[in-house]
C-alpha cells in the first residue's frame, strides 16, 4: 500500500499570497502544460469531506493520468488534502449516501484485455475495460465489485445497500464464438451494435466477495461471464444507458438513453428513460419525447422529478441550438417545464440544493457566476461572489456547504469550499495544486466591446503580454473559440486548446472576439449565425479587428489569426477574405460541408446551421465553404489535426494543405497519432502543437 500524501490547509492558504509581478519570471510552455485541470468535485453526504478527481499529464507515460484525491476538514477548522489512488484511470467517483464509500470508475488492467469497440465484435477484447470500484474515505485499497462488459454509468441506491450499473447486454461464449467464427476481423458497421443491461448487486456481498478472493472474481482464460457474479439483471435497452441515477425514495431509476455507438446523428435518438425497480421486468419507459439531447441528469428531492440540460436542440418544438438551459420532467405524466425562464444567459451547469432548490452556474457576457432557484417557477436569484469563473458547484441535502471550482483571468483554478451558498466572498481554497501559476509574471486582460455593421453589440476579450497592459500599437493575435456556443471571459485555462497566455507572453495582444454564436448574450445573439455559418460570425470578428486597430490599440502591419475546432472553421473561412494577417495558426476545421456533414459524428447541428441537410441546402453549403475562395489565400498557414478525428474528419486538414500546396502559399501540417478532437490520449501532442503554433507565429508574423 503506498503511502498517502496530506497537505495541510495552512499551506493551501498560503499559496495564494501575492508577490510582486516585478519579481516574477516568466511564464515557460513548461509551466504551462505542468496544470492540473478538475473533472470531477463531490462534496460528501455530511459537508465534512470533498473527492476530487485531478487531470494532468504524465510526460514519461505519455499519457494523461485521473486521481482521486479526498479533503477532510480537520480537528482545529483546518483540513488535510490526501491521495486516495494512484492507477491513472480512476474517475467519476460517487459517495454513498452513508458517506461510509466512495464508488468510482476505473480502467486499471485486469482480466484478459482491453474494450473494443462495437465495431470490433464481441470477442474476449470486449469483456474488460472500465469497471467499478469502491474505496473507503477511512484508508485502505480500492477494488473492484464489477467485472465483464465495460460499466457505461452507476449508481448508489439511496439506502446505500446497492450498486446499479449498466453495461452491453452480455453475449455467452457460445455467442461469441459463433459471431467470430462467421465475420472474422470484419466490422458490421451498424448491425454489430446491441444496447445495454442495467444491473443491481448488493454492496454487502460484494464486498465480501471481494475480501473472500482478494480482489473480485476474474474469468477463466476459456470463458466469457455473462456478467459480474451475484449481479442481478433488471431492465435491458437498445441504447446505452448513460448518466444512471437512482431516485431518493428509492423506487426509481433514470438514464439518458443514447446511440450504441455514441454518434449524435438523429436528435430522436436521444431521450430520457426511467426504470420501476418495483416492477423492473417492464421495459424502460421514455420519458421525454423531444429534438433535445439530454444530459447532466438528477433526481429531484420530490423523487417524482428529473431534471436534466440541454446544450444542442429543443425540448420545445422543432430543433434549434439556443443557450443552454435546463428544465426538469415528470416521470409519470411525461410533463415538461424549464427552469430559470427569466436568465438571459446560458444555464453552465447545477447542483439540487439542501433546500430542494437547485444552485446554478450561469454565463453572462464575460462572467459566471452562481445563481439559486427555489422552483422552476421563481427568479433566477445570482448569489454574491468574486468576480470570474465558478464551474463545477456540489451540494448535498444534508449540509448547507458548497464545493465548487473558481478561476479567474489571474487566479488559476482552484477547488474551493464555501459555508453556503450565501458565503461565497468567504470561500477557502482546499486545493493548490496550480500554485507554480501564481509564482509567474501572468499576463493581464480585460473586456472589449464593439459595435457590427448592423448595430449589434458585440464583446470579447483583450490578453496584454505582462508588463504592458492598456499599451497601444502592439502586434495582435486574433485568438477565435470553438463551439461556436462557448465564450471567452474572466476564466483561467491552461492546455492546448486555449494557449492565449502563452502567447501573450511571446510578445503578442491576443483578441479572443464573442462572434454571434457565442453563449452568455442571449439566444437571438446565439442564433444569428443560421445559416451564415461562417459568413456572419466573419463580420464580426473582421470589424472587432477594424475598432482595435482604429482605437491605436492594434498594429494593423502585425495581425495574425488562428484557432481550433470551430475557432478553425473561422480561420480557414477569414483568410480567404482578407490578406492582412501575417500568419495563421488553425486545427480541425473544416474548409467544405458536405463531406464535412458525411463524417461529423454531429451531423444535426451542422445541418441546422446550414439551413437543412446538403440536398436541401445546395446554394449555402457552397458558398459558406472557404474551399471555393481558397485562391484567394495568400497569409501562411500552419495546421494540425488528430490522425483519428471524426468530429471533424481528418481528412479536412489533407484537403486544405493539399489546397495551400498547390498555390504555392507556405504552409505546414503537422497530424497527431492516435488523436480524436480532444488531444486527450498523449500530452506531448498537445504541447508539440502549441510549441510549433508558437514558432509559426513568430516565424511569419513579425515579432520579435
Amino acid at each position: 500500500m503506498k503511502t498517502r500524501k496530506y497537505f495541510p490547509v495552512l499551506f493551501l492558504l498560503l499559496a495564494f499570497t501575492p508577490v510582486q509581478a516585478a519579481d516574477k519570471p516568466k511564464l515557460t510552455i513548461d509551466d504551462f502544460f505542468n496544470s492540473v485541470d478538475f473533472p470531477s468535485v463531490k462534496l460528501s453526504p455530511d459537508g465534512r469531506s470533498v473527492v476530487i478527481t485531478t487531470d494532468r499529464a504524465d510526460w514519461e507515460q505519455n499519457t494523461f493520468r485521473e486521481d482521486l484525491w479526498l479533503y477532510r476538514d480537520g480537528a482545529n477548522g483546518g483540513g488535510t488534502l490526501t491521495q486516495l489512488t494512484y492507477s491513472g484511470s480512476d474517475e467519476r467517483p460517487q459517495w454513498s449516501p452513508d458517506g461510509h464509500w466512495i464508488a468510482f470508475l476505473s480502467e486499471r488492467k485486469s482480466g484478459s484485455g482491453s474494450a473494443g469497440s462495437d465495431c470490433s465484435g464481441p470477442t474476449t477484447r470486449d469483456i474488460e475495460g472500465q469497471q467499478l470500484y469502491l474505496i473507503s474515505p477511512d484508508g485502505g485499497e480500492a477494488f473492484p465489485v464489477s467485472q465483464g462488459g465495460e460499466v457505461h454509468s452507476f449508481a448508489w441506491s439511496a439506502d446505500s445497500s446497492t450498486l446499479y450499473f449498466a453495461t452491453r447486454q452480455p453475449w455467452t461464449k457460445t455467442q461469441t464464438d459463433a459471431y467470430q467464427k462467421e465475420w472474422k476481423d470484419v466490422c458490421e458497421y451498424r448491425e454489430s451494435e446491441r444496447g445495454d443491461a442495467i444491473f443491481s448487486m448488493s454492496v454487502a456481498d460484494a464486498i465480501a466477495r471481494a475480501a473472500a478472493a482478494g480482489a473480485a472474481p476474474k474469468p477463466d482464460a476459456d470463458e466469457v461471464p455473462d456478467s459480474t457474479p451475484g449481479a442481478q439483471r433488471i431492465a435491458d435497452t437498445p441504447w446505452r444507458a448513460d448518466e444512471l441515477v437512482a431516485s431518493p425514495d428509492g423506487k426509481r431509476l433514470a438514464f439518458v438513453g443514447m446511440p450504441v455507438s455514441q454518434r449524435e446523428e438523429k436528435v430522436s435518438e436521444f431521450e430520457l428513460f426511467g426504470v420501476d425497480l418495483a416492477n423492473s421486468s417492464s421495459a424502460p419507459k421514455q420519458l421525454t419525447h423531444n429534438e433535445a439531447v439530454e444530459e447532466s441528469i438528477r433526481w429531484a428531492k420530490d423523487s417524482k422529478h428529473v431534471l436534466f440540460m440541454v446544450d444542442v436542440g429543443s425540448v420545445e418544438g422543432k430543433y434549434k441550438d439556443t443557450q443552454k438551459r435546463l428544465y426538469w420532467v415528470d416521470a409519470d405524466s411525461g410533463e415538461t417545464q424549464r427552469w430559470a425562464g427569466d436568465f438571459g444567459g446560458a444555464v453552465n451547469a447545477y447542483a439540487v440544493a439542501s433546500d430542494g432548490g437547485v444552485l446554478a452556474t450561469g454565463r453572462l457576457g464575460t462572467e459566471v457566476q452562481i445563481y439559486s432557484e427555489g422552483g422552476n417557477s421563481a427568479a433566477f436569484s445570482k448569489k454574491e461572489g468574486w468576480a470570474g469563473t465558478y464551474d463545477q458547484v456540489s451540494a448535498v441535502a444534508g449540509s448547507p456547504r458548497l464545493a465548487l471550482v473558481y478561476s479567474s483571468l489571474q487566479k488559476p483554478t482552484e477547488i474551493y469550499l464555501a459555508e453556503s451558498a450565501d458565503k461565497l466572498q468567504d470561500a477557502r481554497p482546499i486545493t493548490s495544486f496550480n500554485k507554480p501559476f501564481t509564482e509567474r509574471d501572468l499576463p493581464q486582460g480585460k473586456p472589449y466591446r464593439w459595435k457590427a455593421e448592423d448595430g449589434t453589440s458585440v464583446e470579447g476579450m483583450l490578453m496584454y503580454p505582462p508588463g504592458k497592459f492598456e499599451q497601444k500599437n502592439l502586434p495582435m493575435f486574433v485568438f477565435i473559440h470553438g463551439g461556436p456556443a462557448d465564450a471567452d471571459g474572466n476564466h483561467f485555462e491552461a492546455d492546448w486548446y486555449v494557449w492565449d497566455r502563452l502567447a501573450a507572453t511571446q510578445g503578442w495582444l491576443v483578441f479572443e472576439p464573442n462572434y454571434r454564436g457565442s453563449a452568455g448574450y442571449g439566444d437571438k445573439f446565439l442564433m444569428g449565425i443560421v445559416p451564415q455559418i461562417v459568413s456572419r460570425p466573419g463580420k464580426d470578428i473582421l470589424e472587432g479587428v477594424d475598432a482595435l486597430v482604429k482605437d491605436g490599440i492594434a498594429d494593423p502591419d502585425h495581425l495574425a489569426v488562428g484557432g481550433y475546432s470551430y475557432g478553425g472553421y473561422m480561420t480557414n473561412w477569414l483568410i480567404t477574405q482578407t490578406t492582412r494577417f501575417k500568419a495563421a495558426v488553425t486545427g480541425a476545421g473544416a474548409v467544405e460541408h458536405v463531406a464535412n456533414w458525411g463524417n461529423d459524428d454531429t451531423t444535426f447541428d451542422d445541418a441546422y446551421f446550414l439551413g437543412g441537410v446538403p440536398w436541401e441546402a445546395q446554394p449555402r453549403y457552397h458558398d459558406e465553404a472557404a474551399i471555393f475562395q481558397i485562391n484567394k489565400v495568400k497569409t501562411p498557414t500552419h495546421m494540425v489535426a488528430g490522425s483519428d478525428d471524426i468530429r471533424v474528419a481528418v481528412l479536412e486538414d489533407y484537403l486544405l494543405e493539399h489546397a495551400l500546396h498547390n498555390l504555392g502559399v507556405p504552409s505546414s501540417l503537422l497530424i497527431l497519432p492516435g488523436e480524436g478532437h480532444e488531444l486527450d490520449k498523449n500530452p506531448w501532442h498537445g504541447k508539440i502543437k502549441v510549441r510549433e503554433e508558437l514558432k509559426w507565429l513568430q516565424k511569419y508574423g513579425g515579432i520579435m
